[in-house]
């Protein structure tokens, strides 16, 4: 992983009221290249690139940047970003948010003013369920079928 940090870099975890931690990451010109994995929820607010796994909700503040592919489980985006998300849970682009590449998730909301470019796929679509109705066989056609 390396960390390229051109101004002061300001990490810091706070509680929140699930007692869920929130790591932020702040700067005002800090660059952070690699790949990250998270336990819990992450806020960010300076310039992130390469891959992230966040096992909670992934903030992308008004003054974040996020050019990576990332896995996480909710996400709200209210500054910049581009790349390939898939998430479990939500995904709320805010009026101030900017996407650009293809979001997996179970539920898209986009606040009026909020810009989005790419593909959506909804997940349980993705993964086979609800996709149409199966073919249906009669016993005998079953039977013929296996004992080829």
């Amino acid at each position: 992983m390396a960390f390229e940090v051109f101004d002061a870099t300001k990490v810091t975890t706070t509680a929140t009221s699930s007692a869920a931690q929130l790591l932020s990451v702040l700067g005002a010109s800090a660059k952070l290249e690699g790949k990250f994995e998270i336990s819990d929820s992450i806020h960010v607010e300076c310039e992130v690139g390469g891959e992230m796994s966040v096992g909670g909700k992934l903030v992308i503040g008004q003054s974040g940047t996020v050019h990576a592919d990332v896995h996480t489980v909710d996400a709200v985006i209210m500054g910049q970003y581009e790349g390939n998300l898939v998430a479990t849970g939500d995904v709320e682009i805010t009026a101030t948010g900017r996407v650009t590449g293809n979001i997996e998730t179970d539920s898209l909301v986009i606040a009026k003013g909020g810009f989005f470019n790419g593909n959506v796929v909804k997940i349980r679509e993705a993964s086979g369920a609800g996709t149409g109705p199966r073919p249906l066989y009669s016993l005998d056609e079953r039977r013929q079928a296996v004992s080829r």
